[in-house]
């Protein structure tokens, strides 16, 4: 027989043994809550991944109670995406990332507000230092989740790292009166795929032992990194469940998908060596905007695409990086993306030549189709202080410079309506 399976109350934190072996836990025999989690390896794991609870229609509910029995999307309007849903729209069948459109189609009775940011990254930075009173190990992967590493950490909090994240989410729900779900397990792969099994306000564990047959029955999307266009490819192959990339040796999972296929060796065996990068840098930095209505004509989409570049530069710049890379994102009016990227000769931290090589990529794709959404980005970040070095070849490179600078100076001291170049000012 079996020992035993550890059990934490998350209400009163107290330890027992679960009577039955089940994912869940049984009621508390100190408090009589059911909100328990057992697990042969509760008391020894330490990596978390921590995700907050539909984190900006939450907060619009809190600061709101008018909302809170209602379904809240939050986005921009009709032609915009959904950047968020509340639990009870998602009842309807409504996603992040669902045009909205569709979303009030099937959920007529939405509420439906728009971004505040500001609010949004408040609250996450305020969640983001409970977490680094726990450890320093904290890899935030955007605003409302991150990596937690608290192996090693159970001296200091004198307690087992799986009872000081439930004394974090009891803290952030009494203190801001927010959600969120936690995974626990040996790996980054494993905590980010339990996380989303218990929603919301969970606790999920999953194990070393049981990581790989748990897996196997999933379908190859779970894997961190396969999007829908690696899953047709491994759909052409077969491939439609974790379980089946067992069958594959590791050189021919690279022969078929290239570099990706040693990821998907090891991640379709439950492994993951990648250690939790406290700081770790932003792969790239972009900004992109939804149309009222779909454009056609290059100078409409050039208007449009100038104020992202000068977000992006003014992005690159804050973070003290530059761009060896520019990319342009299109959306088309149905719904088909178009990515499109170059290479520098040099990094850059300027809106002039993020424009300059976006616009003629954009040129390249405006050819009379219509578009309902423009991007651009910068990517393959290095250190800013490498940004726009002197160039015979570009002499205008430092006048540019110079007027951006002025343009940055008013701007900072008038603010971001002070002033500005006609190319953003909309076409008709």
């Amino acid at each position: 027989m079996s020992a035993p399976w550890p059990q934490l109350c998350r209400d009163c934190f107290a330890w027992s043994e679960a009577p039955t072996q089940t994912r869940s836990g049984a009621r508390c025999p100190a408090c009589g809550s059911r909100r328990t989690v057992a697990h042969p390896e509760l008391r020894t794991l330490g990596l978390a991944h921590l995700d907050c609870d539909a984190f900006y229609a939450s907060i619009e509910k809190r600061d709101d109670p008018d909302l809170r029995d209602k379904p809240v999307l939050i986005g921009g309007g009709r032609r915009g995406v959904v950047a968020a849903a509340c639990y009870v729209a998602r009842l309807y069948g409504v996603k992040s990332a669902m045009p909205m459109f569709k979303a009030l189609s099937a959920c007529p009775d939405a509420v439906v507000i728009r971004p505040n940011m500001a609010k949004y990254r408040a609250e996450g930075h305020r969640i983001r230092a409970m977490m680094l009173e726990l450890t320093p190990q904290v890899e935030p992967l955007s605003i409302d989740e991150a990596f937690l590493d608290l192996t090693s950490t159970e001296a200091l909090h004198r307690a087992p790292p799986a009872e000081t994240l439930a004394r974090l989410a009891a803290r952030v729900e009494r203190e801001l009166d927010l959600t969120v779900s936690i995974g626990l397990a040996p790996n980054k792969l494993l905590a980010k795929i339990a996380s989303d099994l218990d929603k919301p306000r969970g606790f999920a564990v999953l194990g070393k032992a049981e990581g790989r047959a748990f897996l196997a029955e999933q379908p190859v999307g779970i894997l961190w990194g396969v999007g829908p266009a690696l899953q047709k490819s491994l759909a052409r192959q077969g491939i439609a469940k974790v379980g089946d990339l067992l069958g594959y040796e590791e050189l021919e999972l690279v022969a078929l998908f290239g570099s990706i296929g040693k990821r998907l060796y090891r991640f379709a065996r439950g492994e993951d060596p990648r250690a939790v990068e406290p700081n770790a840098p932003a792969k790239s930095i972009s900004a992109e905007t939804t149309f009222e209505a779909d454009l056609d004509r290059p100078e409409q989409l050039a208007a449009r695409l100038w104020p992202l570049c000068e977000k992006v530069s003014r992005r690159l710049k804050a973070a003290g990086v530059a761009g060896h890379g520019v990319a342009l994102k299109l959306k088309t009016h149905d719904f088909r993306t178009l990515t499109r990227s170059r290479r520098l000769s040099d990094p850059t931290q300027l809106a002039e030549r993020l424009y300059r090589e976006a616009y003629a990529m954009l040129l390249a794709e405006a050819d009379g189709r219509r578009f309902r959404l423009i991007g651009v980005g910068a990517d393959l970040l290095v250190a800013g202080t490498l940004a726009d070095p002197p160039s015979l070849l570009e002499p205008e490179r430092l006048r540019n410079a110079k007027v951006e600078q002025a343009i940055d100076a008013v701007r900072a001291k008038l603010g971001e309506g002070a002033i500005a170049k006609g190319r953003g000012w909309p076409k008709a």
